[in-house]
């Protein structure tokens, strides 16, 4: 008998893995300075985040009123990257029991992977700093591919580099580029609520929530698995 393949969970990192709000608002504030604009807060980053950089820039400009031409873009994301990247890890932490939550798994034999649309260069020095890059077969940003979540691409590339199974494999996320992933690759998903959605999560109908990750245990990422596969096969 051919053995099932190692399980995988798929994880977010800003607002799902990482509480990474303030790091992003002062180097969002940092960037948008230069142009004259007003600070963001953290009530604005909901409204900001999930698409990366260049998409948070533009949205804090239109924020503030002012639109910006295509070509001062690059030079805004690179102030941006460079001020972010000197900062890391900045007052970025794990969120509470995520790192037993990963122990659990790991120790019942999951593989782990990160997708995010923050830079791959980004994602991947953040965990570094934070010690974490080891818990992880695979780490994909926005720029990794030549699409990015909710394409159903980004996730299928991530579990392919993790050396999953799409069938064996969950997703973990706090916003709508998060969950829509999911669904946009038949693959079930735990929403958190901890995060950076601007909307309930509850609204966004993912398979399950967790309100702390001492509820992400590989029992429950087996129920999901089981009961989404009966699902679809229905």
């Amino acid at each position: 008998m051919i053995p099932a393949p190692a399980p995988l969970v798929v994880f977010d990192l800003d607002g799902t893995l990482l509480d990474t709000h303030a790091d992003l608002v002062e180097s969002l504030n940092h960037t948008i300075a230069i142009l004259g604009l007003e600070p963001v807060s953290y009530d604005d980053l909901t409204h900001l985040v999930g698409q990366g950089a260049r998409v948070m820039i533009e949205r804090a400009c239109r924020l503030r009123g002012h639109p910006l031409e295509s070509e001062a873009m690059p030079a805004l994301v690179e102030r941006f990257v460079a001020h972010y990247a000197a900062g890391m890890p900045g007052h970025t932490q794990p969120y509470p029991g995520l790192v037993a939550a990963m122990d659990r798994l790991k120790s019942a034999g999951y593989r782990l992977a990160v997708c995010t649309n923050k830079m791959e260069k980004l994602a991947l020095g953040l965990l570094e700093k934070l010690d974490l890059t080891g818990y992880f077969d695979a780490v994909t940003g926005g720029d990794t591919f030549e699409y990015r979540k909710p394409d159903a691409r980004h996730l299928t590339g991530t579990i392919t580099r993790a050396g999953g199974d799409i069938s064996h494999t969950v997703m973990i996320g706090d916003s709508v580029n998060d969950i829509a992933v999911a669904g946009n690759a038949a693959v079930p998903s735990i929403a958190v609520p901890f995060g950076y959605s601007d909307v309930p999560v509850s609204t966004l109908a993912p398979d399950h929530i967790i309100t702390h990750f001492d509820e992400l245990t590989p029992e429950l990422v087996e129920t999901l698995m089981r009961d989404y596969a009966a699902k679809v096969a229905v």
